[in-house]
């Protein structure tokens, strides 16, 4: 995708005034708020921009030098080195402008339930949740429980965790589907492989402001918690469970003793998948546009397998397979499936767009 130089120019122009309206200290509150993301925003694009311009200038010049016969055969030659550069640079700038999911720089809301497979499914969700505090870990996010349903053998049943940091829902979001597992039970004496699933949900937080909850939408009842297994049996009405009139959503809190820390973490949670439906809404509008994308963003599409006995991972939606599933359990390998993810992502919608 070749872009005009007065586009160039423009960004360019725009990052400076950016630049000059940062560092003039006249900007307080609301206003360097809002400057401090659009200069983030803008920043891989300016410098993407810059870039393509000063091997172009860097073509011109060598190319004037080849009348000169003296010069010629060294400007040739660096011509041929940077006629290479000038595709490449071009193609980082063209994904720098791709259009950004606005919900890319947020945090996030994981959800992890175990599928069909018993135990064994539970047992899965709790390795995938493992998968992704290591991956976070390595990301320098920051990842906090907010309500687990621990099954008797060490299994979630449904996990659901905030997770925070640059860039978390970016990296994340294609992670939403159906992941299979292929493996030998620890339950399992005969030795046969049993397949089994877990659902991920990665939804995107709103700020207050994306949401509003009215009082008058919401049905809160509040009843004694029901201890796991008989530990940390609750004397006082701490559970939480608040229904979303309009919406019919429902969310339940008991994790914490506290009456008002459960409801604090239920109103997140409910604010979060408020905003999950108004997204989806927003994009069954721009169903074609979202074809370009990997996946459908489908929770009930099955993504990923995860096959014990031959060490493999295969991603469905790219028909990729890494023959490192120890790594990616480990969090470093699965940032080889994101980042192949995105990449394709980036691919598909530059090609929809003519690029």
């Amino acid at each position: 995708m070749t872009i005009a130089e007065d586009r160039l120019a423009q960004i360019g122009h725009r990052f400076a005034e950016l630049e000059a309206r940062m560092a003039s200290g006249t900007l307080d509150g609301e206003a360097f708020v809002q400057a401090s993301r659009d200069y983030a925003e803008l920043e891989p694009v300016a410098k993407a921009a810059a870039e393509v311009r000063a091997i172009r200038a860097e073509i011109a010049e060598l190319a004037a030098l080849t009348a000169d016969p003296e010069m010629r055969a060294l400007a040739d030659e660096e011509l041929a080195e940077l006629r290479k550069k000038l595709p490449e640079a071009e193609h980082r700038l063209a994904i720098a402008m791709l259009p950004r999911d606005s919900a890319d720089a947020r945090p996030a809301m994981l959800e992890i339930r175990a599928g069909t497979g018993g135990d064994e499914a539970a047992l899965f969700a709790a390795d995938l949740f493992r998968m992704y505090e290591r991956y976070a870990a390595g990301q320098g996010w920051k990842v906090e429980t907010i309500s687990m349903n621990a099954s008797d053998i060490g299994g979630f049943k449904e996990v659901v965790a905030h997770v925070s940091g640059t860039g978390v829902f970016a990296k994340l979001k294609f992670e939403s589907g159906v992941h299979r597992v292929q493996r030998v039970p620890v339950t399992e004496s005969g030795g046969r492989i049993h397949t089994s699933a877990a659902t991920v949900a990665v939804l995107p937080e709103p700020t207050e402001v994306d949401v509003q909850i009215e009082d008058k939408d919401l049905k809160i009842d509040i009843y004694r918690a029901s201890g796991a297994g008989g530990q940390h049996v609750n004397t006082t009405d701490s559970a939480v469970r608040l229904t979303h009139l309009p919406t019919g959503l429902v969310v339940i809190q008991q994790d914490e003793r506290s009456q008002h820390k459960n409801r604090a973490k239920a109103m997140q949670v409910l604010r979060t998948r408020i905003y999950d439906l108004k997204r989806a809404e927003a994009h069954g509008a721009e169903a074609e546009a979202r074809k370009a994308m990997v996946g459908s963003g489908d929770r009930s599409e099955r993504i990923r397998t995860y096959n014990f006995p031959q060490g493999r991972v295969t991603d469905h939606r790219i028909g990729l397979t890494l023959h490192k599933l120890p790594e990616v359990l480990e969090g470093q390998g699965l940032a080889e499936l994101i980042d192949a993810l995105i990449a394709e992502d980036e691919a598909k919608r530059l090609a929809a767009m003519g690029g």
